[in-house]
């Protein structure tokens, strides 16, 4: 076999069952190889597209997506993707072609060194120089991007290289590596500061809602009675109606959840990374008592200075603790989080019978709560749709709501859906976009047609950039360079073949999200938002005065 062969040969190993990507003359010998293979090619429109199904994917399973590029400018737009997967710590593998490596070392079409490019953008990366390296770099990037913590690795295949014949080539066998335990004496001492604390509260983030962790940690919320609270990417880590739950915190401002912070006297920090949302905004004299618990020691930051870092597994570590919770534990340090868990609800629930038109943005996300089942899945693309969204939409489950934000990327809603649709046929999928998002990968809404991955795709259309204008409006008073125009969204749909909705003051926003789950294909949903609302969320907010 070719060493093109023999790489998808050792992709199929890994159990890919996808590859998202474009193609280019520079990776032909590759796209033979994966004809020939039980991994099916899904062929997108932009290799941002391709990369970002390739991220969500990799979130939603825990196994690295797997994207292709072609060389120079098809590796280049494959930058922002690989980005989100590195920041949003989600397992991902980039293929990206090159030129000839009798040509490389001097100028040359389309040759840039992409290997340095993608250097700091991921766990790891290599060019595959030789056949006789492919099946061992494979696995090494796929090792390293699924290991905790996840992110993306990236092999570039030269194109000489694709056409060599391989003689005697090996396969590794995929075996499981366990994770460290954590040290008992950092358990035992993490365990007597809970004790100790009068008002402790758990800060569960992006590392919490992995699969065994997520179980541990309702077992604890079971034997403890902990308030507890999340970052966007850690909704889900606690059930909505656990009655201590004080749901998200990510505002850059104070904001009720950030009230009980400051009330309370222990910081369990779980999963926590501090690249989704800086210390600085919750622990702002850098005075808190801290608890940390990950897969990886605590970020050097004046802000988070735990004073007790457990380190190891997260399940493990949890379920240690839960061994240390006997009848002696006090049940009841959690009651103080009562009255603002109320102010939250309250907050959540103020416009729920809203008649206004636009929409509010709190209305829009009661309609879809109530139309979206307890697995299906949100995704959200990044905007002040986005700040509505991780604030007040009340997520059951883990990774039934996906945000972007530790790169925190615009247009990753739409292609992120289709991964979703094929990972989760069963489920109901929505995105969440803004008309400046959207606009920026529409062109994968073929994609969606081509494959008949029935995804929802709604629009919260203002015309404006709608988070810079909240926060310049908030700093000047004022805002510039923000507003744009729109095309005719059903008339747009329609041309690529999907199903265009522009929602009107005489429709019920519910039965409209009904009726476009039960159609056979992409769905676009113009649905007009009131964002007035950011403004006076800010002035609220500003004026808030804890109750302690």
């Amino acid at each position: 076999m070719n060493a093109s062969e023999l790489f998808v040969k050792a992709l199929e190993k890994e159990g890919v069952g996808y590859i998202f990507g474009v193609p280019g003359e520079e990776n032909i010998d590759f796209l033979e190889a994966v004809r020939k293979s039980s991994i099916e090619f899904v062929l997108a429109r932009h290799e941002q597209g391709a990369g970002f199904m390739a991220d969500v994917y990799g979130r939603l399973t825990g196994k690295a997506g797997v994207c292709l590029a072609t060389i120079g400018p098809g590796a280049t737009n494959l930058i922002t993707p690989v980005s989100d997967a590195f920041l949003d710590r989600a397992p991902l593998v980039a293929i990206t072609g090159q030129a000839d490596t009798q040509r490389m070392h001097k100028e040359s079409h389309q040759y840039i060194d992409i290997v340095s490019m993608f250097r700091p953008i991921t766990k790891w990366n290599t060019s595959l120089t030789s056949p006789n390296m492919v099946t061992e770099a494979v696995r090494k990037a796929f090792k390293l991007a699924e290991a905790e913590k996840p992110g993306a690795t990236h092999l570039e295949f030269p194109e000489d290289v694709a056409r060599e014949e391989c003689e005697n080539p090996t396969f590794f066998d995929i075996r499981k590596v366990r994770r460290p335990a954590p040290d008992y004496k950092a358990v035992d001492q993490a365990l007597a500061l809970i004790r100790k604390a009068k008002k402790p509260l758990i800060l569960a983030g992006n590392g919490a809602i992995r699969k065994r962790a997520t179980k541990q940690l309702k077992i604890l919320l079971e034997k403890t009675n902990l308030p507890i609270c999340n970052t966007f990417m850690g909704k889900g880590a606690a059930g909505v109606e656990y009655e201590h739950n004080l749901y998200t915190i990510g505002l850059q401002s104070r904001d009720h959840v950030t009230c009980a912070i400051e009330e309370s006297d222990l910081i369990i920090a779980i999963g926590y990374d501090i690249v989704e949302y800086s210390p600085q905004f919750w622990n702002a004299e850098g005075a808190k008592s801290i608890i940390h618990i990950d897969f990886q020691p605590a970020e050097v930051d004046y802000w988070y200075h735990p004073e007790v870092e457990v380190v190891g597994d997260i399940a493990s570590t949890l379920w240690e603790l839960n061994q240390g919770v006997d009848d002696s534990f006090d049940r009841n340090r959690g009651e103080y989080a009562g009255k603002h868990r109320r102010m939250i609800l309250q907050d959540i629930h103020e416009h729920d019978n809203s008649t206004d038109f636009p929409y509010k943005p709190q209305k829009i996300l009661h309609d879809i709560r109530q139309v979206m089942g307890d697995e299906d899945i949100l995704i959200s693309d990044v905007g002040a749709h986005k700040m509505w969204i991780a604030r007040m939409y009340l997520v059951h489950s883990p990774n039934t709501c996906l945000i972007s934000n530790g790169f925190a990327t615009m247009g990753i809603a739409l292609p992120g859906g289709i991964a979703a649709k094929l990972v989760y046929p069963e489920r109901n999928v929505l995105t969440v976009s803004g008309d400046g998002g959207f606009l920026m990968n529409v062109q994968d809404l073929e994609t969606a047609v081509r494959l008949g991955t029935p995804t929802v795709n709604m629009i919260w259309s203002d015309g404006t950039f709608g988070l810079i204008e909240w926060k310049q409006q908030s700093r000047y008073g004022r805002a510039f360079g923000t507003r744009f125009g729109n095309p005719d969204w059903v008339k747009m749909a329609e041309s690529y073949g999907a199903i265009g909705i522009k929602v009107t003051e005489e429709d019920d926003l519910q039965k409209v999200l009904g009726r476009a789950f039960e159609a056979d294909r992409p769905v676009v949903l113009d649905c007009p938002v009131d964002y007035s609302e950011n403004i006076k969320l800010t002035e609220r907010l500003g004026k808030l005065v804890c109750p302690m």
